[in-house]
C-alpha cells in the first residue's frame, strides 16, 4: 500500500509524551483517541501537545535491533566500514556487498515511517493555528513541527533523492495522494524555510526534556547548509558560507559543551545534556531503546542480554587506521574488543574484533536488560567539524577552523592541526569526521555531499564512485542513492526507479 494512503486514516498516532526533567511517568501517556475526528478533535491546547508529540514518536522507529537487523544499519553497511556476524540479516548483507534493491525492507521503514511523520507534522501545521490558546505556546508547537518535518524530509531526501513534496494534511480525495516527485532543489527549499521558520518560533536555547531547542534547530540547518554547498546542489562558497556562520551561532549560545569523558556520551544520566543537542527519546523499563543486542558479539557470553545478536561492528581496517595515540580507539572508549564474561565477571574474553561501545549501556548489559539510552541525532562535536569545515572551504584555514577542529582533537588527546594549507587542513576536517561521527549515521552523508570515500590504506580520500571497499565490492553511481522501495513504485505510477535499481 502508498505510504501515503496507508497513514492518512491514522492522522493522530500515539501521542506519546517526551520524558519530563521530572518524571518518566507521563512518558508513554497518550490522549482519549475514542470519536476522534478531524473536525472535533483540535479544539484544545492539550490538542496541540499530543499531535506534536506523535510527530516525535517516529523518530524511534528506524532504530532497534535483534535477528533481523535494523534499518538505522543501512547507513553504516553503505559506508565499507563496518561488519556483522549475523548471517541471517540479508537486508543488511545486501548493502554491505553493495547488491542492494527495493524490496530491502529497511528503505521501506524509512520510507514509510519518515512520511508517516511528515503526514503528522502537516495536520500539526495546518490544525493548530485554529486552536484557541496561549499563542506563544502555539507558536512553540508550530516551531517544533516544522523542525521535525526538516529533519524527516531531509533524511528521505538524502537518502532517496527526489522524492513526493507533501505540505498539507490529505485525504482520499486529495491531488497529493499519489503525489509526483519534486526536485531535489524543492525539497531542500522546504527544509531550509521550515528550519528558517522553526528559528523564530521561541524555542528555548536548549530543552533537557528532549524537544526540540533553537539550539537544535540551528544546529540542523548548519548541516543543512554544508550538505547543500556540497553535492547534488553545489551551491558552493555562498552555502559554506551559511554553514559557518549557522553553527557559529550554535557556539556563541554557550548553551552546549563537549563531554570531557567519552563515557559521558552513553550515559543515561546525560540525557538531553551539555553535548547531546538533540536525541530520540527512549526509557527503561516504558519505553526502552532496543539496539543493545545488536552491538554486542554473536553468542560470546558476555551479556545479561540471552539474545546476542553480532549485527554490526566495526571494521578492523577502519578502526586501525585512526592516528596513533588517539583516545577515541583505546579500548571502552569508542570501541571495545574485551568484555568480562556473564558466568564470572572476573574473566575476561578477547572478542576478536571492535564492537560499538559509544553506544553501550553498561547498566542494561550487565544487568537489567533494559536500556534507559537515547540515540544521539546532533551533538556538539558535529557542530564544532561543521563549523571547521565550512570556515575552511569559505574563508581558507581560518583560526575559527582551527579552533573548532581541535577542540574535538583536544578530547581525542592528539596534537593541534596548524600551519596547513586549505587543501591540507580539508582532509584533516573530514578525517576528524569520520572519527569522531563514525557509526551515528553520519559518515555515508558525509560521503555522497563530498561525492568522497575514505581509504583505510592510505588514509587518504578518493573519488566515491570506483571507491574499493576493504573487503571487496566497488561503489558504483547507483550507491550514491537507496532505491525507492518496490511497493511505492508499484502503487504509484507517477514514481521513478533511482539509476541502476
Amino acid at each position: 500500500m502508498n505510504a501515503t494512503v496507508k497513514y492518512i486514516s491514522r492522522w493522530l498516532i500515539s501521542g506519546a509524551l517526551l520524558v519530563s526533567a521530572g518524571s518518566c511517568s507521563e512518558f508513554l501517556e497518550e490522549p482519549d483517541r475514542s470519536n476522534f475526528t478531524l473536525e472535533n478533535y483540535f479544539t484544545k491546547p492539550e490538542h496541540a501537545e499530543s499531535v506534536v508529540n506523535s510527530i516525535y514518536e517516529n523518530l524511534r522507529n528506524v532504530l532497534g535491533g535483534g535477528f533481523g537487523g535494523a534499518p538505522w544499519m543501512m547507513l553504516e553497511f553503505a559506508t565499507g566500514l563496518a561488519n556483522t556476524e549475523l548471517g541471517q540479516a540479508q537486508n543488511s548483507i545486501f548493502v554491505r556487498n553493495l547488491v542492494n534493491n527495493s524490496d530491502n525492507g529497511y528503505g521501506a521503514t524509512y520510507w514509510t515511517n519518515h512520511y508517516r511523520g511528515i503526514a503528522n507534522a502537516n495536520l500539526a501545521i495546518a490544525k493548530i493555528p485554529g486552536i484557541t490558546m496561549n499563542e506563544a505556546a502555539k507558536k512553540r508547537y508550530l516551531g517544533e513541527a516544522r523542525f521535525l518535518r526538516a529533519l524527516y524530509y531531509y533524511e528521505l531526501v538524502r537518502i532517496f533523492g527526489s522524492i513526493p513534496l507533501i505540505k498539507d494534511p490529505i485525504d482520499l480525495k486529495s491531488p497529493d495522494l499519489y503525489a509526483p516527485q519534486a526536485s531535489v532543489e524543492e525539497i531542500y527549499k522546504l527544509i531550509e524555510a521550515d528550519l528558517v521558520e522553526a528559528e523564530a518560533s521561541g524555542l528555548p536555547n536548549a530543552d533537557v526534556t528532549g524537544r526540540a531547542s533553537l539550539g537544535a534547530v540551528k544546529s540542523l540547518l548548519s548541516s543543512v547548509y554544508l550538505t547543500m554547498a556540497g553535492y547534488p546542489l553545489q551551491k558552493g562558497a555562498e552555502y559554506y558560507k551559511k554553514a559557518a556562520d549557522k553553527a557559529q551561532e550554535v557556539v556563541q549560545m554557550k548553551s552546549f559543551s563537549l563531554f570531557p569523558s567519552y563515557d559521558d556520551l552513553h550515559n543515561p544520566a546525560k540525557k538531553n545534556t551539555g553535548e547531546n543537542i538533540f536525541m530520540v527519546q527512549f526509557a527503561a523499563f516504558v519505553l526502552p531503546s532496543n539496539w543493545q543486542t545488536s552491538i554486542i558479539p554473536y553468542n560470546q557470553g558476555i551479556s545479561a542480554y540471552t539474545d546476542e545478536t553480532g549485527a554490526i561492528f566495526a571494521n578492523k581496517e577502519f578502526v586501525e587506521s585512526y592516528e596513533q595515540g588517539d583516545k577515541r580507539v583505546a579500548e571502552k572508549q569508542f570501541y571495545y574488543s574485551s568484555f568480562s564474561l556473564r558466568s564470572d565477571r572476573t574473566k575476561t574474553r578477547n572478542l576478536g574484533g571492535y564492537y560499538l561501545y559509544k553506544h553501550f549501556d553498561n547498566t542494561a548489559q550487565l544487568s537489567t536488560t533494559s536500556s534507559d539510552l537515547n540515540w544521539t541525532v546532533l551533538r556538539y562535536a558535529e557542530v564544532l567539524l561543521t563549523l571547521a569545515e565550512a570556515s575552511n572551504e569559505a574563508n581558507g584555514p581560518t583560526a575559527a577552523a582551527y579552533e573548532a577542529v581541535n577542540a574535538v582533537r583536544k578530547r581525542a588527546e592528539l596534537p593541534e592541526l596548524k600551519g596547513l594549507s586549505k587543501e591540507e587542513l580539508r582532509e584533516a576536517i573530514w578525517r576528524e569526521r569520520w572519527y569522531e561521527l563514525s557509526f551515528e549515521n553520519k559518515t555515508w552523508y558525509d560521503m555522497v555531499r563530498l561525492r568522497k570515500a575514505f581509504n583505510v590504506t592510505t588514509k587518504k580520500f578518493e573519488n566515491y564512485v570506483g571507491h574499493k571497499f576493504s573487503y571487496g565490492p566497488t561503489l558504483k553511481d547507483r550507491e550514491l542513492l537507496f532505491p525507492i522501495p518496490t511497493a511505492e513504485i508499484r502503487n504509484n505510477s507517477k514514481l521513478k526507479q533511482n539509476p541502476g535499481y
